[in-house]
């Protein structure tokens, strides 16, 4: 399966979130995009998993972003209810110490 976060035809900003960056606060020098990649690739995987356990992308999706020294950040957006299920799969998963299943 191909990239699920987006067309890739808005690349740029096809879910880079960069804080200040509307106001020109990005720091010369940082190579933001290459953090966003990294963490697209890992958004991807997340959204297949997602998809692949029955979830709409519309109600709960990873989105690639960067913090403000051009590292990768996932961040999970969604709707409470599609994000309280998820924590309810996740919680199956885990065993009394802590661990997974």
């Amino acid at each position: 399966m191909g990239k699920v976060t987006g067309s890739g035809e808005g690349w740029l900003s096809d879910g880079l979130d960069v804080p200040g960056a509307d106001f020109g606060f990005w720091a010369p020098g940082v190579d933001y995009i290459a953090g966003w990649r990294e963490a697209r690739e890992s958004a991807d995987r997340l959204n297949r998993a997602l998809l692949g356990v029955g979830f709409e992308l519309s109600a709960v999706r990873a989105v690639a972003s960067t913090n403000e020294d051009g590292q990768g950040v996932v961040r999970l957006a969604g709707w409470p209810g599609a994000v309280e299920r998820l924590a309810q799969l996740l919680e199956v998963r885990t065993t009394g110490d802590g661990g997974v299943a």
